[in-house]
């Protein structure tokens, strides 16, 4: 099972082993992390699961494309390069170790 490291916006760091196929957001809602809302329940419909991924690793996940990027638009911190949806992140052995950062703000 994969390691994902969630880092909330206090910048407490917050290390879970994930369910292989779980998103980033079920594991954060599972594990009551602070700083991802998710008001659509994974759906890509709002954009509060917003978080920075760990630049020298973005490359290793799909790109996003249609509905995520079109809700990345509308988030409410500021959106960067490594800005994802923790609802598109799916957990992979290939991911272990990963590191989001989430933003002050979600909606």
């Amino acid at each position: 099972m994969p390691q994902i490291t969630y880092i909330e916006p206090s910048g407490e760091a917050k290390t879970f082993q994930l369910q292989e196929g779980w998103s980033l957001l079920q594991g954060a809602s599972l594990h009551a992390i602070d700083g991802i809302v998710g008001e659509c329940g994974g759906a890509c419909g709002c954009g509060t699961c917003h978080c920075y991924v760990e630049a020298a690793r973005l490359h290793e996940l799909p790109a996003p494309e249609g509905k995520e990027l079109e809700m990345l638009d509308f988030v409410a911190a500021e959106r960067r390069p490594n800005s994802r949806l923790a609802c598109q992140i799916k957990a992979t052995a290939e991911l272990d170790g990963l590191v989001v950062h989430l933003p002050e703000v979600q909606d």
